[in-house]
């Protein structure tokens, strides 16, 4: 595996322990946290290789129930308070609306959780090929559906950070 694939590996781990932990998190350090993993996360999973991808049809199991992504993005949600909420002009949806698009931080962490869980669960004590496989997945995922997600909330905390202090 090569090393940008490692690092993102050991990222993506990081990220996932830093979200189960928000419930006993300090609101500053959690904020901390979110600004140092993100755009590491971002980067790593942009300069994937694009020699991990395959020709194969690629699925990574959803490993993430329902009731355990629902406790993390409460969990986060309790720890922003009424900052949770934000303002978006990227979501799709604003398009088509005469009203701003209020979106949470507590969401949009927990939907990458849902993607690096199930991504980490993917490659824990499996093959090389498994781990090519589940990083040619991860990688069609960020290009189309995720790295949008990170920037976004990245933003926000960002705000968060930079206005509070």
């Amino acid at each position: 595996m090569e090393t940008n694939a490692i690092a993102f590996v050991g990222l993506c781990d990081e990220f996932c322990r830093q979200m189960e932990g928000a419930r006993e998190a300090e609101r500053d350090e959690f904020i901390d946290s979110m600004l140092r993993l993100l755009p590491r996360i971002y980067i790593s999973a942009f300069d994937i290789s694009p020699d991990v991808y395959l020709d194969q049809e690629v699925y990574i199991d959803q490993a993430l129930e329902e009731d355990y992504y629902d406790a993390v993005r409460r969990n986060v949600e309790s720890l922003f308070g009424p900052d949770d909420v934000y303002l978006e002009v990227f979501e799709e949806d604003m398009k088509y609306s005469d009203t701003p698009v209020a979106v949470s931080i507590s969401e949009g962490l927990a939907d990458l959780f849902q993607v690096f869980y199930n991504f980490i669960n993917t490659v824990r004590d499996t093959t090389d090929e498994t781990v090519s496989l589940a990083l040619q997945s991860v990688a069609e995922d960020f290009r189309g559906y995720w790295s949008q997600t990170l920037c976004n909330t990245f933003r926000a905390i960002n705000h968060l950070k930079t206005n509070t202090l």
